[in-house]
């Protein structure tokens, strides 16, 4: 968005002056779910965006097991198999502002902005929010969630998953 600011100064003409322009944003809500099971462990989670081809744009955030001694929880990031293939293998972890430790169950809320890494300047297109988690003794799951960039207007989608990850919501604001 463009504000416009009109300035005068005396004894010349109003001259308007652009003012900055605000980044579009965006919100995602991952919900993990408390499962009753045995033995729990903390999902490890990867969201990243796919443009329409399938091809990876960004990766915004990858959830391990940081306490690991000598980076051992790097070992179990290809159990996310989908972004394993598509960006993880060719990421050094701990990678600044995108990885972090496992979640608790729950719902975690993560704000993107444009111009800003890791979403950074993200080109006008049909993109896909992806979400892959992986528990060790337990299953995999992978939810998508379509929209377009840049919004022009404020734009919300969701998915739900079925036991690895609950509801994941997607709210564009421009």
């Amino acid at each position: 968005m463009r504000r416009l600011f009109t300035v005068t100064l005396s004894g010349l003409a109003a001259v308007p002056l652009a003012g900055p322009a605000l980044a579009a944003e965006m919100n995602v809500k991952v919900e993990i779910p408390r499962l009753n099971v045995a033995e729990y462990h903390k999902p490890y989670v990867a969201l990243w965006l796919e443009r329409a081809d399938q091809s990876p744009a960004a990766t915004l955030a990858v959830w391990y097991d940081v306490k690991h001694k000598d980076g051992e929880g790097t070992k179990w990031l290809k159990d996310m198999r989908q972004w394993w293939r598509k960006a993880g293998r060719d990421m050094k972890m701990p990678a600044d502002g995108v990885s972090g430790a496992t979640r608790a169950p729950g719902e975690h809320a993560l704000t993107f902005s444009e111009g800003k890494a890791p979403l950074g300047s993200l080109p006008a297109g049909d993109y896909q929010l992806v979400v892959e988690a992986a528990r060790e003794v337990g299953g995999r799951e992978l939810l998508r969630v379509p929209f377009s960039w840049p919004p022009k207007a404020v734009q919300a989608a969701k998915a739900k998953g079925e036991h690895e990850l609950g509801t994941v919501s997607l709210e564009l604001k421009p």
